[in-house]
C-alpha cells in the first residue's frame, strides 16, 4: 500500500520511533504509531478487554436492570440481546491498525478537524463520567472496608481517600498502552478465577423456585436493554481504536473484530448474568447501597470481595482514563498525553467529592447511561458509514495534519457529518424513555405507537438516521475524495 493512500509510514515517523515497552511512560499520544512500535497481537487485544470487563461493575449492571422489576427471563433476554452489540466495538476497532491513530483522530476523516471537536468533547465527557463512576465506587468500597473493621471515616479522611484513589488511578494511564496491555492481561487471569469462586457460591444457593416470572412491560424492558447497550458495545466504541492502533498494519480485520468483540463481550455476559442470579437469591447487598451487588456469598468472603473490587474498578478506569487523555488531545488541547491524564484526574477527584457529599449517585448515573446513547449512536453510524464509503482506508498523515490535510475541507468542518450528527441526535431524543432519570424526559415517539408505549429505541434511531443522513449528504463526495487520495 502506498504512502499516498495512508498505508506507508513517513520516514520522520520512523526516526522518531521509541521503544514500545511496559513500565515506561509512553510518549505517544494522538500521533501516528510507526510500524516498529506495533507489537501488539490480537490475543493481547482480547485479554486487554477481558481484563477490563471482568469487573464488579458488570455485576452491578446485571443487578441494576433487576431493580427495574424485570423477571429473570426478561433480564436474561436483555443481557443476551444487549451484549450482541459488542459487535459495534469490534467494528469500531477496525480503523486503528489501518490509520495508526486514535478513535477521535480517525473521526476527523468524517467531521473535519474543527467539526470533530464537538463529538470529541462529547466523548471526553462520557469517558470522564465512567471514570467518576469507577473512582466513586473505589472510594465507597474503601470507606466500607474501614467501617466493617470498626473505623468510621470522617469528612477529612474521606477527602484523603478520594485524593489517594485518584492518584493511584492515574499510574497505569501515565505508563501507557504497553503497560496497560500487560497488566490487564495478567489481571484477567486472576479475575477469571475470582469470579469462578463467586459463581460457585451463587449457584450453590440458586433454586429454580427463584425463577417465577413477574414480567414488566415491554417498554421497561427496552429501557433495560438500552442500559446494557450503553454500558457495553456501544458505550465502548469511543475507545476501540485507541488500543487496536498498536496492532500491525496487516492484521486481518476479522481477527481485530473478534478479539475486541469476544474479549469484552464474554465477560460482560457472564458477569451480568451472575448479577441477575445473585439478585434472585437475595437483595441484601455487600454494604454499598449504590453499588448494589447482592451478597450471595458467605460473610467471610465480603472483605476479599471488596479488596478485589477495588483492583477491578481501577483496572476498568484505566481504559477510560487513557482514552479520555488522547481525546483531549484530539479535541485540540495543546498538552502532552501525561498532562491530559493529570487534568482528568483532578476533574474526577473534584466531581467524585461533590457526588459523595452532596449528590444522588443512583439517579445521576442512571441518567448518564441513558443519555450518552443520544450522541454515541449517530456518531457511530457516521464513523462506520464514512469508513465504508472511503474503501476502509485513510490518508494517515492527513488525520494528523492541520490545514494542508485532505480532511481539512471547508474551514476544517465537514458539514454533512455535523448535520448528520445533529439530526441523528434529534432522532434519538424523539424515541428515548428517561422518565426515571435525572433530568427526566420521554421522547414523543416513545408513547406514540400502540404496543410500544414508553419504549426506548434511541440507540437504533440514532445509528440509522445518523448513518443514512451522512450517506445521503456525503456519499458521492467521500467516494470521490477517497478515489483521489488513492490515485495520488
Amino acid at each position: 500500500m502506498s504512502s499516498a493512500s495512508g498505508g506507508g509510514t513517513s520516514p520522520s515517523l520512523q526516526e522518531g520511533s521509541q521503544e514500545y515497552a511496559a513500565f515506561k511512560i509512553e510518549q505517544r499520544g494522538i500521533d501516528l504509531i510507526p510500524d516498529a512500535e506495533r507489537k501488539m497481537r490480537p490475543a493481547g487485544l482480547f485479554w486487554l478487554w477481558s481484563g477490563a470487563v471482568f469487573n464488579v461493575e458488570y455485576l452491578f449492571y446485571g443487578t441494576l436492570i433487576m431493580t427495574f422489576g424485570l423477571s429473570v427471563p426478561q433480564a436474561v433476554a436483555a443481557i443476551l440481546i444487549g451484549n450482541l452489540f459488542y459487535a459495534l466495538l469490534g467494528w469500531a476497532s477496525l480503523q486503528g491498525p489501518k490509520a495508526g491513530t486514535t478513535t477521535f483522530m480517525v473521526s476527523r476523516a468524517a467531521f473535519g478537524q474543527n467539526g470533530n471537536r464537538l463529538v470529541a468533547l462529547f466523548n471526553w465527557v462520557t469517558q470522564v463520567g465512567f471514570e467518576i463512576e469507577g473512582i466513586y465506587f473505589v472510594v465507597a468500597t474503601i470507606i466500607l472496608l474501614f467501617a466493617l473493621h470498626g473505623t468510621d471515616l470522617d469528612s477529612a479522611a474521606k477527602i484523603v481517600v478520594i485524593i489517594l484513589a485518584a492518584l493511584l488511578q492515574m499510574v497505569l494511564p501515565l505508563l501507557g498502552h504497553a503497560t496497560i496491555s500487560k497488566v490487564l492481561r495478567y489481571l484477567g487471569y486472576v479475575f477469571v478465577v475470582f469470579f469462578a469462586v463467586l459463581a460457585g457460591f451463587t449457584f450453590n444457593r440458586l433454586h429454580l423456585s427463584t425463577f417465577h416470572p413477574h414480567p414488566v412491560s415491554f417498554a421497561v424492558w427496552t429501557t433495560a436493554l438500552v442500559l446494557i447497550i450503553s454500558t457495553g458495545g456501544l458505550g465502548w466504541t469511543g475507545n476501540g481504536n485507541d488500543y487496536s492502533r498498536y496492532l500491525p498494519r496487516d492484521t486481518a480485520g476479522s481477527r481485530t473484530f473478534w478479539s475486541a468483540t469476544l474479549g469484552a463481550g464474554i465477560p460482560s455476559i457472564v458477569l451480568e448474568l451472575l448479577g441477575v442470579f445473585a439478585y434472585s437469591i437475595t437483595t441484601k447487598t455487600v454494604g454499598i447501597a449504590q453499588l448494589g451487588v447482592p451478597q450471595s456469598f458467605p460473610s467471610w468472603f465480603v472483605t476479599p470481595f471488596l479488596i478485589f473490587a477495588i483492583f477491578q474498578l481501577l483496572a476498568i478506569n484505566t481504559i477510560d482514563m487513557y482514552s479520555s487523555g488522547v481525546t483531549l488531545q484530539a479535541l485540540g488541547l495543546p498538552i502532552p498525553r501525561w498532562g491530559a491524564v493529570i487534568i482528568d484526574t483532578v476533574v474526577c477527584a473534584v466531581v467524585t467529592g461533590i457526588i459523595l457529599f452532596h449528590g444522588n449517585f443512583y439517579a445521576d448515573f442512571s441518567g448518564f447511561l441513558l443519555y450518552i446513547v443520544v450522541w454515541l449512536a449517530p456518531w457511530f453510524g457516521i464513523l462506520i458509514t464514512d469508513y465504508l464509503l472511503r474503501g476502509r482506508d485513510y490518508h494517515s498523515l492527513s488525520l494528523a495534519s492541520a490545514r494542508d490535510g485532505v480532511y481539512w475541507r471547508n474551514g476544517g468542518v465537514h458539514w454533512p457529518a455535523v448535520i448528520a450528527q445533529v439530526v441523528g441526535m434529534v432522532a434519538a431524543l424523539m424515541w428515548i424513555n428517561a422518565a426515571f432519570a435525572v433530568p427526566s424526559y420521554t421522547g414523543p415517539l416513545s408513547n406514540h405507537f400502540p404496543g410500544l408505549h414508553g419504549g426506548d429505541f434511541s440507540w437504533a434511531l440514532g445509528i440509522i438516521v445518523g448513518a443514512l443522513m451522512y450517506w445521503l449528504l456525503a456519499g458521492r463526495s467521500v467516494r470521490r475524495e477517497a478515489g483521489e487520495v488513492t490515485g495520488a
